[in-house]
């Protein structure tokens, strides 16, 4: 099997290069430091597994291992861990590859063998029983010409309906993803606030409220590149939600 190794100590990859090649069986084809590399290093060698650390800066990996879900080819995981032996129960109950730090040679023999495909609720449910805390992303992936582009959440100024998509206008553009505003808001509502049905907008971007030449109220976006513009209509429905997020900001 083609092999990435995902951890961000240098010290642990190279290890983890060792022991691989010891086993003699597979073929280490690239590592990485942190999520954003493992994403597109897999997307560009299409490895069979990803030996992927779960406790790392920025981009967790189990917020890379469902980025790397939505390749074309998705890998197959196996987790590198120091978990207790409470969350390694979350790892056991759902038969998922795992191996516990430090590596050793028959740990992740026995690891490989027994890896599978995860699907997103089981990430979800091994995050949940393993204690993961927040386990919002940090990043929201897009498909653009077969390959995964990751948008920082810190980046977007708003999500809109479009069609069966959701458009991400964000700092650097424009991309199209297939997650609900439903499930956007369920995600990172504290972040953002319904402005009308087809909209959630970044509170942090939120420059003004206003009204328009026909008496609308409109949101006045700060640093945002959209091709829309920098104004949002706020539905009446919202406006008190609005408001109320914005402490009783005055039109």
């Amino acid at each position: 099997m083609k092999i990435l190794i995902v951890d961000d100590e240098p010290p642990a990859r190279a290890r983890l290069r060792h022991l691989v090649e010891d086993v003699g069986e597979h073929e280490v084809v690239g590592d990485a430091a942190n999520g954003e590399q493992a994403i597109a290093m897999a997307s560009e060698l299409h490895p069979d597994v990803v030996l992927l650390d779960i406790r790392m800066p920025g981009m967790s990996g189990l917020e890379t291992a469902r980025h790397l879900n939505e390749l074309d080819r998705p890998p197959t995981i196996v987790f590198t861990t120091a978990y207790d032996q409470y969350a390694i129960e979350a790892f056991d109950a759902q038969a998922v590859g795992y191996v516990l730090k430090p590596v050793r040679r028959e740990r992740l023999q026995a690891a490989l063998q027994r890896a599978r495909r995860l699907s997103k609720a089981l990430i979800g449910e091994i995050s949940g029983r393993a204690g993961g805390g927040d386990d919002r992303r940090t990043h929201l992936c897009a498909r653009a010409h077969g390959a995964l582009r990751l948008i920082p959440v810190e980046s977007i100024c708003y999500f809109v309906a479009d069609q069966k998509y959701t458009r991400v206008c964000h700092a650097s553009g424009e991309e199209l993803i297939d997650d609900s505003l439903k499930q956007l808001e369920d995600e990172f509502g504290t972040d953002f606030v319904r402005i009308h049905r087809g909209a959630l907008v970044a509170v942090a971007r939120i420059g003004e409220l206003c009204k328009s030449a026909d008496g609308e109220v409109e949101i006045v976006l700060r640093d945002c590149a959209a091709k829309g513009g920098d104004r949002l209509t706020v539905s009446r429905r919202h406006l008190a939600q609005v408001r109320k997020r914005l402490k009783g900001l005055p039109v």
